[in-house]
């Protein structure tokens, strides 16, 4: 039986720049080891996004902007994990709204239904979705499986959303 060649093309697709920010009191003092963002940083590299930037932060509001800001200027994907729950120490939500031009409150909301199939302690989540310049900012949970559970649950969005932020609307 011959062997079937198939020509795959010389012009690969460009892969979207991505940064991920764990908000961690503890992974930022080095008591614990971040798991979440390298489980998202994973999740990012297999749907054709460049990890560029990974960065761990403490539960900080001033902190989180400051960084959240700092990571829209390379990335155009901005993805955070942690502090998005009930905690009094949970102010990932507050960080992002801060920094954000607007929001897109639809795509917090996918995840929040999506999760709570799972848990319904999904629908505790406070995570937020915005726009910083042509940046998406999206808040994840902290632990490893929900952090990518609720990536997976929008993932597919994502590329439209840049697209439009980017000014090409064209459809």
């Amino acid at each position: 039986m011959p062997l079937l060649r198939v020509k795959m093309s010389s012009s690969t697709p460009e892969r979207t720049p991505a940064a991920v920010l764990t908000v961690s009191d503890s992974c930022s003092r080095g008591e614990k080891e971040d798991l979440s963002g390298p489980a998202v940083a994973k999740a990012l590299e297999q749907r054709n996004f460049q990890v560029i930037a990974h960065s761990i932060v403490a539960d900080e509001r001033s902190a989180i902007q400051e960084k959240l800001i700092d990571l829209c200027h390379a990335s155009r994907l901005v993805v955070t994990t942690g502090g998005t729950g009930i905690a009094p120490r949970d102010v990932t939500p507050e960080a992002t709204v801060k920094v954000c031009d607007r929001l897109v409150p639809g795509i917090a909301e996918q995840m929040r239904f999506d999760g709570v199939r799972k848990t319904p302690f999904a629908a505790l989540s406070r995570a937020v979705c915005g726009v910083r310049g042509t940046s998406l900012i999206l808040n994840l949970p902290g632990s490893p499986t929900g952090a990518v559970e609720s990536l997976e649950a929008v993932i597919d969005l994502l590329p439209h959303a840049l697209e439009l932020i980017a000014g090409r609307t064209a459809h």
